[in-house]
């Protein structure tokens, strides 16, 4: 079991709180990617849970025990780092030893774990080298067998694959995740980069600030973010997002800005200041502005980027630049007027004031007189 309970945990550095009042379960198996900008905590999160800094405030708990003030070397957790921590002195073989020799495993046991895992990595051939003869790629892969030599009921991660290329990043991000599905074993993984977390999460606790703000599988995120912030923060080119105001239209939901108009959903609402979002990829060049439940966007085309199998088209739609993920058959010039499309159920409205998500009820017998029918998604 590798079941972790975080309850009301914070840290402060003087006067400074590095993490607020943090409140998680990491159920035993899964694969949970802590991801957000540097300096949001999450790094900070993952060493209390290592047992290597304090929480000033709240609990961890380890298959329902608490480890709060258990030194790092009793909670069996395995850390991986990211600089490796390899001991440059010795060889593969007594760096894959070492935390079992520590534990005064037998010779033969000792043997037979360390070969176990090496296999498994695809490392054997490696064990009598030093870490200095080996690729970045190697030496990660040493790093990841040493925790799991342990056996422990959870592994942490500490952006493992930041050291490496592109490529090697790529091939060793695809063996994590193959490991994790072999084992079955509890991962928590720190990153700031989103495609690892899509990747390779089962789920993702996205964190700003040192509070999360936002919970949920790689799909639940991308497609349904709970916050401008965690709109913005994912995906690649980001979502695009507007100032904009939704009001009612002869007995439709309309939103407006400098450059966008459109008809979302029969129904009537309050007039309210928002933040429209639109993901890049939902957004089409037409030819005619005018649709039912869809947004146009009409502006003027600045940069055509071509990516190989398709191009990012930005535009100046206002005082506001919109990037559009399209199809290279699409012919588009720079300086060239153009409008965009989106549909009404790819829209994402988010209450300007708060930057928290709407939602659209449209029971009517669901809101209050008095309320409007666009209301702040309840869960936080």
């Amino acid at each position: 079991m590798g079941t972790i309970q975080l309850v009301g945990v914070g840290r402060s550095f003087k006067s400074t709180a590095a993490v607020r009042d943090i409140h998680l379960t990491i159920d035993d198996g899964e694969f949970v990617v802590l991801l957000g900008p540097s300096g949001c905590g999450k790094t900070t999160l993952l060493r209390m849970i290592a047992g290597l800094l304090e929480p000033t405030t709240g609990r961890i708990l380890l298959d329902g025990a608490d480890i709060t003030d258990l030194p790092a070397k009793r909670r069996d957790l395995a850390m991986v780092f990211q600089s490796y921590a390899l001991y440059p002195h010795l060889s593969v073989r007594k760096n894959l030893a070492f935390p079992l020799t520590v534990q005064r495993l037998g010779a033969e046991e000792i043997e037979r774990r360390v070969r176990e895992v090496a296999d498994a990595l695809e490392i054997g051939h490696l064990l009598d080298r030093k870490p200095k003869e080996l690729s970045g790629g190697q030496r990660q892969r040493v790093a990841v067998g040493r925790a799991l030599v342990r056996a422990p009921k959870a592994f942490l991660m500490d952006e493992p694959l930041s050291n490496l290329d592109a490529k090697l990043r790529t091939q060793t991000r695809h063996e994590l995740s193959s490991l994790h599905r072999r084992l079955g074993a509890t991962f928590v993984y720190v990153t700031h980069d989103q495609v690892e977390a899509m990747t390779m999460a089962t789920r993702i606790v996205v964190l700003d600030a040192g509070s999360i703000e936002q919970v949920g599988t790689p799909e639940e995120v991308y497609d349904r973010p709970e916050s401008v912030f965690v709109a913005g923060f994912l995906g690649s080119p980001a979502m695009n997002l507007l100032d904009a105001r939704v009001h009612t239209v002869e007995g439709n939901i309309a939103v407006t800005a400098d450059g966008v108009a459109g008809d979302l959903w029969p129904g009537t609402t309050d007039d309210l200041d928002v933040v429209l979002g639109i993901r890049p990829e939902h957004l089409e060049i037409v030819a005619d502005p005018a649709a039912r439940g869809a947004v146009a966007l009409v502006g003027v085309a600045e940069i055509v980027e071509n990516l190989g199998g398709e191009q990012i088209v930005t535009c100046r739609v206002g005082e506001t630049s919109v990037q559009a993920r399209t199809s290279r058959e699409v012919r588009v010039a720079e300086g060239e007027d153009v409008v965009l499309r989106a549909a009404a159920d790819r829209i994402h409205l988010f209450e300007r004031a708060t930057g928290r998500r709407l939602e659209w009820m449209p029971d009517p017998a669901r809101p209050t007189a008095g309320e409007p029918s666009v209301l702040p998604a309840l869960s936080s």
